[in-house]
């Protein structure tokens, strides 16, 4: 553990804020597919996550056997939810790789751990939490930085009910750039 900051293992290059921001308020639109430098991470994949998918997302469900998936929980009809391994692991995952990459869901398309890492929120899942510790933003300008401040002010309005998933994104979808 560091004791200038805090985290644990090396810090990793999150990118320039301002751009993530647009990149990510564009993938949580569903406008582009989030580009997240993972390296050989797949904290994500690995940490008990049920994945929604869509019922117009017809190319995934192709892709996906049947059997492995359940109706969605508090969604309507045809809304279902890929669940994962007894190791937690994203049944899709084979050897460290996703199986359906070309395919995965939107759910995956749009998933950022640096979405934790903007709002000052920690994640619920150790792995990916570990994860959100090593990312640190660069501010091109000086309006950059109070942007990034205004996201992490915006996680106060959500309650307790809310979860850090939703805290994050709801933060991040709700600021003014």
């Amino acid at each position: 553990m560091s004791e200038e900051d805090g985290t644990q293992g090396e810090i990793r290059d999150a990118g320039d804020f301002s751009a993530w921001l647009s990149e990510m308020r564009a993938a949580l639109r569903g406008d582009r597919t989030a580009q997240v430098p993972c390296g050989s991470c797949t904290a994500c994949c690995t940490s008990f996550q049920f994945v929604h998918v869509g019922p117009d997302e017809t190319d995934t469900l192709a892709h996906i056997p049947s059997d492995l998936l359940v109706p969605a929980p508090g969604k309507p009809r045809g809304h279902v939810v890929l669940g994962y391994d007894k190791s937690g692991h994203c049944p899709m995952l084979i050897d460290g790789r996703c199986s359906i990459y070309d395919h995965r869901p939107q759910t995956c398309r749009s998933y950022d751990c640096r979405v934790f890492a903007a709002a000052g929120v920690v994640a619920d899942q150790p792995a990916i939490a570990e994860r959100v510790q090593q990312w640190r933003f660069t501010y091109r300008e000086p309006g950059d930085r109070f942007l990034h401040e205004a996201v992490r002010f915006l996680v106060q309005r959500y309650g307790p009910d809310a979860g850090p998933i939703e805290k994050a994104v709801r933060a991040v979808e709700g600021v003014d750039s």
